[in-house]
C-alpha cells in the first residue's frame, strides 16, 4: 500500500487547510485510516482516525470541534479539514493505513503503512 499526502502549507492563525491522502496498491482490506502529526521535539500523536466501513471517527481533544476527518471510499482517499488553526497545530502531518482490527472502536495506534508527511505551518 502506498499513501500520497498533499495539502499542507503555510497559513495564518484562524485560517483553514485541507489535507488529502490517497491510498493505492493492495487497498482491498482497509480497516481504518488516520492522520498523525509530529512537532519538533514532540512525540507523534494521532489527531484523527476513521473506520473505513462505518465512518466512525476519533479526534484528539486538542482538535475536537476544529478538525474533521472524512473519506471517499471509491477513491480510497482520506481528508482532514482543519479550521481555526492555531500556531500549536504546526507540525508534519502523516496519513496512515491499517489493514485490520477489532469490531469496535477506532484505532489510534498499530497502523501498518505511512505516507511521506506534509508540513503544516501556522503563523501567529
Amino acid at each position: 500500500v502506498q499513501l500520497q499526502a498533499s495539502g499542507g502549507g503555510l497559513v495564518q492563525a484562524g485560517g483553514s487547510l485541507r489535507l488529502s491522502c490517497a491510498a493505492s496498491g493492495r487497498t482491498f482490506s482497509n480497516y481504518a485510516m488516520a492522520w498523525f502529526r509530529q512537532a519538533p521535539g514532540k512525540e507523534r500523536e494521532c489527531v484523527a482516525a476513521i473506520r473505513w466501513s462505518t465512518g466512525l471517527a476519533y479526534y484528539a481533544d486538542s482538535v475536537k470541534g476544529r478538525f474533521t476527518i472524512s473519506r471517499d471510499n471509491a477513491k480510497n482517499t482520506v481528508f482532514l479539514q482543519m479550521n481555526s488553526l492555531k500556531p500549536e497545530d504546526t507540525a508534519v502531518y502523516y496519513c496512515a493505513f491499517k489493514r485490520s482490527g477489532p469490531l469496535l472502536g477506532v484505532p489510534t495506534n498499530g497502523y501498518d503503512y505511512w505516507g511521506q508527511g506534509t508540513q503544516v505551518t501556522v503563523s501567529s
